[in-house]
Parts: structure tokens; sequence; C-alpha cells
């Protein structure tokens, strides 16, 4: 299973085989997460820092991966051991934690599943919440894959353009080029389409069922590279795929951050456009 209930994580809360790690996190104010962790959090939660835990100092776009050894490395650090349950949450629907649900699951880590709901979940099914620092743990025993297994780089990506399906999980506006808060052209990637990770999500901010995340995805064909602005969103979309059962996609890393950094064409409005050569 991909995904886990409040109901289930507080009947397992202090299993000495779980693992849960806060990956809150804002664009806007990213010490933000570290400041709401501490104000309250999920007991004996670790607090994963997206910037310096999840993203390389340097590479390709805003949010780079790091290399599976210094990440394993991190996760080590952060108490996570062969044969643990990790369980990974967000309080904004998992649009943040999905990133770490991504990584796990794609270097082999065998039992890794988001919270559906995040903390508002939790805490509306009266799940308590510990305001103390971080717990000191022990480092684990990790063996995790040394090599990213479902990634591709610009440079594969741009022969492929228009024979694999790009999805652009940002917000429409995003999309299309009506605002760009960050990178320095508005718009997407020619040919790809925009699956914005917020219909992935029903009213209570929980995943939709797997019926109905398939009918979001299951036309885009067998190859199918997951884009967002940086490479942390397009994980949500991963993680809706397979909870539809569909097909594991790639994840394009650097997504339009590396793109537009690296002066590649750009399309704009509410159509893919195609890629001039």
């Amino acid at each position: 299973m991909l995904l886990i209930n409040p109901d289930e994580l507080l009947a397992r809360l202090g299993d000495p085989d779980l693992a849960v790690f806060d990956v809150r996190w804002w664009l806007a104010d990213p010490a933000k997460g570290r400041r709401d962790f501490l104000a309250g959090h999920i007991p004996g939660a670790r607090f994963v820092d997206v910037d310096t835990d999840l993203v390389a100092p340097d590479g390709p776009g805003r949010h780079p991966l790091p290399s599976p050894a210094a990440f394993a490395a991190r996760m080590r650090a952060l108490g996570l051991r062969d044969g643990d349950e990790a369980v990974v949450y967000d309080d904004n629907g998992g649009t943040i934690a999905a990133r770490l649900w991504w990584m796990l699951d794609d270097l082999g880590f065998a039992r890794v599943r988001l919270l559906d709901g995040g903390l508002p979940a939790w805490v509306a099914a009266g799940g308590p919440v510990d305001a103390t620092a971080d717990t000191a743990v022990q480092p684990g025993v990790l063996a995790l894959a040394t090599t990213w297994r479902r990634t591709i780089n610009r440079e594969t990506l741009v022969p492929r353009l228009g024979s694999v399906a790009v999805v652009d999980a940002r917000a429409p506006e995003r999309y299309r080029g009506d605002i760009e808060p960050v990178d320095p052209v508005a718009g997407h990637i020619p040919t790809a389409l925009n699956r914005p990770l917020s219909g992935n999500l029903g009213p209570d901010g929980r995943f939709l069922p797997a019926d109905q995340l398939r009918a979001r995805f299951e036309d885009l064909g067998d190859e199918v590279v997951m884009a967002c602005g940086s490479g942390i969103n397009a994980c949500h979309n991963a993680l809706a795929m397979r909870l539809a059962g569909l097909p594991a996609p790639l994840l394009y890393p650097g997504s339009y951050s590396d793109w537009s950094r690296a002066g590649m064409p750009i399309a704009t409005g509410d159509l893919p456009g195609a890629m001039s050569r």
C-alpha cells in the first residue's frame, strides 16, 4: 500500500519499526516548515528539510536531486533502517512529502507510505501533536540503490518530445504563462500537457479513489514524463499514477526551472504547443 490513513497510523504510533517524517516546506518561506514542526508535529516524527535533505547543493534546476549516496547518508542520520516502515507527511495534501516518498521508492526502499490528508487529517482524527524539538535517534543501517532508476534529463528528453507524454503538474495559470513567480520565463515545455496536481485530491485534501485517478492519466500512453516547476510537485502526479494502478512514470528532476534557465523554446497558452527543431 502506498497510503496510510490517520486512524491506522494512530493505532501504530510508537511501533519501533515505524519511522515518521515531517516534510513541511513552503516555496515563499522555506524556513516555515521547521517553525511549524517545532510548533506541533506527530509524536516521534523527524523533520526533513527539503532544501538540505532532499536537494543537491547544485545541479540542473532549482531543486536538483542529490546523489543517492548523499541521500542515503542523510536518511541513515535520521534513523531510517532497513526493515522499517517509513511514513511521510506534510500539511498541504502531500504535495511536498511526495518528493520523499518518490525518492525512497525509486531507490528501492520496500515500505514507504504517504499519510493521506497529512497533518490536517491527523488532527481531525484526534491524533496528538508534540511541540518538542527533534528526538535524538540512532543512525540506521540502510542500503538503498546507488542510481536513480526512473529519471530523465533535458538532453535525453528533447529528441523524444512528441513521442513521450510530458505532464506538467503546475497550476493552470503558470502552465499558460499568465504568471511566473520564480522562473525566468513564463510558459511551459512544448508538447507538455497540464494535469494540475490539485486534481488528484478531493475537497478533504485526500487522494481521490483509484478509478478517478486513473481517468486523469490513462490516456497518456506507455511513456510518461512528470514535470513541474522544479521536480518536487511532479512527484505527486507520479504517486497518483501508481495509486491508479498505472505504470510508474519517469521524473524530469530539473523540470521547468531547468528548461527555462537553459534558454529552451517555451510554449504559452492552454495548448501543449510543438517543439521547434
